[in-house]
């Protein structure tokens, strides 16, 4: 074995993660929550389909994030310890199911971290001024500016969560204060010269495709749970979650209503850019102010948040592989630890290498706007995937639930429980509807159906091939 590394035996319960360190604090988690939660990366694409989005981003608000956050600090107060959405289901309805759920969340990321990859290069053009703006379309040029980003931020997370949190923690701030810049200078613009949007352009129409947008915004409400799969990470969880659930929860509904408003206030969606909107908007806001100056140096903000975002998603659901690794259902050199730095560090490493992969993939038959949109598409699949998992397990508990066993009451449960779950539903079957971006619809489902099948194949594979050695294992122990 290495020297530099020790390999973590095999647990029965994934709370006994060996040799985490538990250094987030409270604020550590708000911001957490925010730099997951607040992707403005998201807004230009939901915006693009105009002031109807607004209704949806209301019902997401009240049939998705709120019964997430239940879900969070429920679950969490009853199945504490690493691994979060892994966990839970496993422990509510058996190994394979807990598989399927971190698998789902841990692949979904794979598509996920290279779209902010590629969020972030079509914003940080915007601080070396317009020059160089048209580099964010260049191929070359975006894909290897988010190869050295993904490298950077793997090194920094095999440091540690006492050093990658600070990446969280910048990002974060960042986060709130490009959207309150945003909102700012939209309400500036508003008082100033109105706006020429109308109560028409928040009517609802017949065109199906404003509703694959639904899945978009429930992607882009996910992340109360991101911290409760670090959950051997937190200083005293029981404490510590349900107030940063609370508060992070409300900042981020808040920011995303201002952002989306804002947007649709100050571009025509039929200017928005998918990957540049938020600085399009920024920009031409600016200009109407007579602020031009503030472009730039938005743009440099924007893009530590952006950075702080791929860092959150990637250390995150990177403890999902560790987990597994653990559990031996997935190859046992996932749960290595550095010995130095006491992190996941080939789970990362496996984490980061797919990604890139796939970044690359991505670029084939389709240009850098499409291939932004296809991935966030597949990866909203992958994503609500646990969430399924998660609402129907507070259904369950809610029929077996002890006065006093629980954080919430029967009826909560059921409630947040029925909601959540039928409204998953719906955001997974509305992502398989393109948007306008899309140019080639046949390329698109293709992509989205081989790849949903695909992954969740490969989850029934590897569940099948290392839990029968698993199980040849315990049967060889017990035979001694």
């Amino acid at each position: 074995m290495p020297n530099d590394v020790i390999m973590a035996p095999p647990a029965p319960n994934t709370q006994e993660a060996p040799h985490l360190r538990r250094v987030l604090g409270q604020w550590d988690l708000v911001l957490l929550f925010v730099v997951a939660i607040v992707n403005l990366n998201v807004v230009p694409t939901i915006a693009a389909n105009g002031g109807v989005t607004v209704w949806l981003w209301t019902l997401a608000l009240l049939l998705f994030f709120w019964p997430q956050g239940i879900a969070v600090i429920e679950l969490a107060h009853r199945y504490p310890g690493e691994g979060g959405v892994y966990l839970w289901a496993k422990r509510v309805f058996g190994d394979f199911h807990g598989f399927l759920s971190g698998w789902c969340y841990w692949t979904n990321n794979i598509f996920y971290v290279p779209t902010v990859l590629l969020y972030f290069v079509g914003i940080s053009v915007y601080v070396a001024g317009p020059r160089a703006r048209a580099l964010a379309d260049n191929t070359w040029f975006a894909l290897g500016a988010s190869m050295v980003l993904l490298v950077l931020l793997v090194a920094l997370n095999v440091r540690g969560m006492g050093v990658g949190k600070w990446i969280n923690n910048l990002g974060g701030i960042g986060t709130a204060i490009t959207a309150v810049t945003l909102i700012g200078l939209g309400l500036v613009v508003l008082f100033r010269f109105g706006t020429s949007m109308t109560a028409a352009d928040f009517r609802v129409t017949g065109d199906v495709r404003l509703i694959g947008s639904f899945g978009v915004i429930c992607f882009g409400l996910v992340g109360l749970e991101l911290a409760s799969v670090m959950g051997d990470e937190i200083q005293d969880p029981r404490r510590t979650l349900p107030g940063a659930v609370g508060w992070g929860g409300l900042l981020s509904g808040i920011l995303y209503i201002g952002a989306t408003l804002t947007l649709l206030l100050a571009v025509s969606k039929q200017d928005i850019g998918v990957l540049q909107g938020v600085v399009q908007a920024v920009g031409h806001m600016a200009e109407q102010v007579r602020v031009p100056w503030i472009v730039s140096p938005f743009a440099f903000v924007l893009s530590i948040s952006i950075a702080g975002i791929a860092s959150a998603w990637l250390a995150g659901s990177a403890r999902i592989p560790f987990v597994a690794g653990l559990d031996s259902y997935l190859p046992e050199g996932l749960g290595r630890l550095h010995k130095k730095y006491a992190t996941p560090y080939v789970a990362l490493i496996v984490h980061a290498t797919f990604s890139a992969l796939f970044l690359g993939m991505s670029f084939v038959g389709a240009g850098v706007k499409e291939a932004f949109v296809t991935m966030l598409d597949l990866a909203v699949v992958l994503q609500l995937v646990p969430f399924l998992y998660m609402h129907a397990a507070l259904l369950k508990l809610a029929g077996q639930t002890v006065p006093g066993e629980g954080h919430y009451s029967k009826a909560t449960l059921l409630l947040a429980g029925s909601c959540g779950l039928v409204t998953t539903i719906l955001g997974m079957g509305v992502a398989f509807i393109p948007s306008h971006q899309i140019e080639s619809i046949r390329l698109f489902e293709i992509k989205m159906f081989t790849g949903t099948i695909f992954f969740i194949g490969l989850a029934w594979f590897f569940f099948f091939v290392y839990g029968r050695r698993k199980a040849a294992r315990k049967l060889a122990a017990a035979a001694l």
